[in-house]
């Protein structure tokens, strides 16, 4: 009789930070997960210092407070060397972030804006991949998620029950694979899932060099009529040359290249006396057309590519990770209402959209030519403004991220405030096990016999806190993201109807 292979829940293709992540939601809800890594060893030095720094989106950071992985990236970074806190944070004016290199100062944000966050400081978390993903990799496989390295997805067929994923000369069985694979991903062109947007505009390059004559380069970004460049003294280069992305790929990056890119761009006449490494990448965007069929789903670069520009790509990424996770899990375990899977497209897919399009309006002020630096001393100017600099930072911080749930509450679909409430506790701690939440300033015992019937899936905590930005009671999805919330007498049977659309029918 043939050997009967091993099934799993899901397997995950790609063991990077968005893999990883999802691997923990999976096995936090119990779920039996298998994630399939191509490289043998996670060691690259393009995701050590400096390349493989990266800033977490404020998304980001509660999403990782959520699950108690944050102060554990925080300190592996810094061992590292990479800076929590990014060394401007100590200037008397701390840059708050950028739009294709016309800086905002935290000073110049009006908090005020955002009246369903909490008042208080807009924190920042700097880490490098590598910190990323060995948290990630150890908080999975501690807690049960199976890795395999040296395997890379090279086909698999599903039927309506499962999907059997070849990956070299083994054979896993799964009911679902997700396809976190990068923007090459084998499982989002085996599934014929369209991937379409725009071409490359521009090779960009990342070098650490040594400079005969590093006096030459001024620090700092500098525009020219050939492109763009930055320098990080000593030796840390990044270039853009509109090209049409045309080398991206296409020859080895040579010692010799990278200077006459640089004498190029920057017009000087500087001279390399040795390349240590080197990257290219280039600003094509696109997005799958959808990130399910059937039994394959995609999350992270396998479902959108665009440019490294402001540091979005990782934080999209671990934003599908966090909204995927707990609904896949309720589909796996039977309790999931209609609709629940599909809404992971249905809220995700314009997150992505947005970023992509964020992506290209930055390219059209990079281009070398009199109309986009005329177009960047306009924007400059309104960043200078306070309403234009609270815009960016709501953008480029991911403080405005809400998804359309329906209702008329302004924190149904965004970001559940971390309050500090009276038994000692935040609400991101009573997050931890990615369950749902009711949060019941009121205490009313009504409800908390109402939310019993959910058993597990929900918890109830009756609570108060300080400032409760006027809110009687707030029902949390496990993603942290608010699904309900009243500031007024609550009637019980709407707060059943939310619980239902979101968690499935009561079980008790």
């Amino acid at each position: 009789m043939p050997t009967q292979l091993y099934l799993h829940d899901v397997v995950i293709a790609g063991a990077g930070p968005v893999g990883l992540f999802l691997a923990c939601e999976l096995r936090l809800a119990g779920c039996s997960v298998l994630v399939l890594e191509q490289a043998p060893d996670p060691y690259s030095p393009l995701k050590a210092l400096p390349f493989g720094l990266r800033g977490l989106s404020i998304p980001s950071i509660e999403s990782l407070d959520r699950r108690d992985l944050l102060d554990a990236i925080k300190d592996r970074a810094l061992g590292s060397g990479a800076p929590a806190a990014p060394h401007w944070m100590q200037r008397p004016r701390r840059p708050g972030g950028h739009f294709a290199g016309i800086q905002f100062f935290h000073d110049q944000v009006d908090s005020a804006a955002w009246p369903y966050r909490l008042p208080g400081p807009v924190g920042s978390v700097a880490s490098d991949m590598a910190s990323i993903e060995t948290v990630l990799a150890t908080r999975a496989t501690a807690i049960g998620a199976e890795l395999k390295r040296g395997h890379s997805v090279d086909a698999f067929e599903q039927s309506n029950d499962e999907v059997t994923v070849r990956a070299g000369p083994e054979t896993f069985r799964a009911r679902w694979l997700v396809g976190c694979d990068g923007a090459r991903s084998i499982v989002r062109k085996t599934a014929d899932i369209a991937f379409v947007g725009t071409d490359p505009e521009f090779t960009g390059y990342s070098a650490q060099v040594e400079l005969a004559g590093p006096d030459l380069l001024e620090p700092g970004r500098h525009y020219t009529p050939l492109g763009m460049y930055t320098y990080a003294p000593p030796g840390t280069i990044a270039m853009i040359d509109f090209d049409g992305g045309a080398f991206h790929r296409r020859r080895p990056v040579t010692r010799d290249h990278i200077e006459a890119m640089l004498r190029k761009i920057s017009g000087k006449d500087v001279r390399l006396t040795a390349l240590k490494l080197a990257t290219t990448w280039t600003d094509r965007a696109c997005q799958a057309s959808d990130y399910r069929k059937r039994r394959v789903l995609l999350a992270g670069d396998a479902a959108h590519i665009h440019s490294p520009l402001g540091g979005q790509g990782l934080n999209l990424g671990l934003g599908d990770a966090m909204n995927l996770g707990w609904k896949l899990a309720a589909t796996i375990r039977g309790d999931a209402p209609p609709g629940l899977l599909d809404s992971y497209t249905l809220e995700r897919h314009p997150q992505g959209a947005r970023i992509l399009d964020w992506s290209r309006a930055q390219v059209a002020l990079m281009r070398p030519s009199p109309g986009s630096r005329a177009l960047a001393a306009v924007l400059g100017d309104l960043i200078e403004r306070r309403d234009g600099a609270t815009y960016f930072a709501e953008r480029v911080w991911g403080v405005g991220l809400r998804y359309d749930l329906g209702g008329d509450h302004p924190l149904v679909g965004r970001s559940m405030p971390d309050f500090e409430l009276a038994d000692g506790k935040r609400v991101n701690e009573h997050l931890r096990r990615a369950r749902g939440l009711l949060l019941d300033f009121d205490a009313c015992a009504s409800r908390q016999m109402l939310i019993a019937h959910w058993g597990d899936r929900i918890a109830y905590a009756a609570n108060h806190t300080e400032n409760r930005l006027g809110l009687s009671a707030v029902l949390v999805r496990p993603d942290g993201i608010v699904a309900w919330a009243s500031d007024s007498p609550i009637d019980d049977e709407k707060l059943a109807q939310a619980t239902m659309r979101w968690f499935g029918e009561p079980t008790g």
